[in-house]
């Protein structure tokens, strides 16, 4: 059985997203970088939610701003249309691994936050 996103550790679930992007020779700040204009969250707060207990699910929810512009972040993720998650933390955790995966193709920061940023 799955664990759930209550159950598991933000530093687990967010070191595995940054491994993915050093794999294909990004950082942590690239990620950091993505993961704060989506969320809110400044790279400071990621660093110390890093070092916490905090549940991914409730790094979801607690996001202080998300972007408006996230709803743009659209297409499959794990074989799953994000647009059709109607599960609202679900639907974000996507829209970050959708970012990351972006990230992980070879797109700079710049290059995947002007993908969104448009109209």
């Amino acid at each position: 059985m799955a664990k759930s996103l209550d159950d598991m550790h933000f530093a687990a679930v967010y070191g595995a997203l940054v491994a993915k992007a050093e794999r294909k020779g990004k950082t942590r700040e690239d990620v950091d970088a993505l993961t704060s204009w989506l969320t809110g969250y400044s790279e400071d707060q990621l660093e110390k939610l890093a070092e916490s207990d905090l549940s991914y699910a409730d790094f979801i929810r607690r996001g202080p701003a998300y972007n408006i512009n996230r709803k743009q972040i659209i297409g499959k993720i794990c074989g799953v249309q994000i647009e059709t998650i109607t599960e609202p933390v679900m639907q974000e955790v996507r829209r970050l691994d959708k970012l990351v995966d972006w990230l992980a193709k070879g797109k700079s920061v710049e290059q995947v936050i002007a993908k969104y940023e448009k109209e």
